[in-house]
């Protein structure tokens, strides 16, 4: 009878372990934005290490949120002007991905490897919402899941609008790459 007891609280315990540990959360993930054309004189690239990323590995609903004013430039001018005059952060402060991975029940995420996913949903970014759809990665290692992809947006999608002046220099098209290590959350 007591074999029997702690049979079922251990498997209890482990049912309310699992289900604890069905969403994954970062503060510290990365989004790199590449803008350059080829006739561009420098490079005009951003980082941002502060995404917000949540993944709830049962349904494969998966959300970023990035404030802005967190990407980086190399020159203080260029981050000026990506702020005040493109992306108009103190107007539109954040911007948000909230999809599903599509194929989701082809990941296990409780055994480590490496599996190839399309990630669907809405990105708002400067106050539009556009459908995306992308290839991504899930790499599954020791508990942690690591997420990345890249796509394209269009900055005229968002309206966006690139002056003439720099319309040579500045990309209507960008690269938009994601990474994110995630780990268990706790409640």
């Amino acid at each position: 009878m007591l074999k029997n007891i702690f049979l079922i609280g251990g498997a209890l315990l482990l049912t309310i372990t699992n289900v604890q540990a069905q969403k994954f959360f970062t503060k510290t993930g990365r989004i790199d934005f590449n803008a350059t054309t080829p006739s561009s004189p420098e490079k005009i690239e951003a980082v941002n290490k502060t995404v917000t990323c949540v993944l709830d590995v049962a349904s494969g609903n998966i959300q970023f949120a990035v404030l802005i004013k967190g990407f980086t430039f190399e020159r203080a001018l260029m981050q000026e002007h990506f702020n005040e005059n493109y992306l108009e952060s103190d107007k539109f402060p954040k911007a948000e991905f909230k999809g599903v991975i599509t194929n989701n029940s082809a990941v296990n995420y409780t055994k480590d490897g490496d599996y190839t996913v399309t990630v669907k949903g809405k990105l708002t970014l400067h106050g539009e919402t556009r459908e995306v759809e992308s290839p991504g990665k899930i790499s599954v290692k020791g508990g942690k899941i690591s997420a990345s992809a890249s796509f394209t947006a269009v900055l005229g999608d968002y309206k966006v609008e690139v002056p003439t002046l720099v319309s040579d220099k500045v990309s209507k098209t960008t690269k938009i790459t994601v990474a994110c290590t995630l780990e268990p959350l706790k409640s």
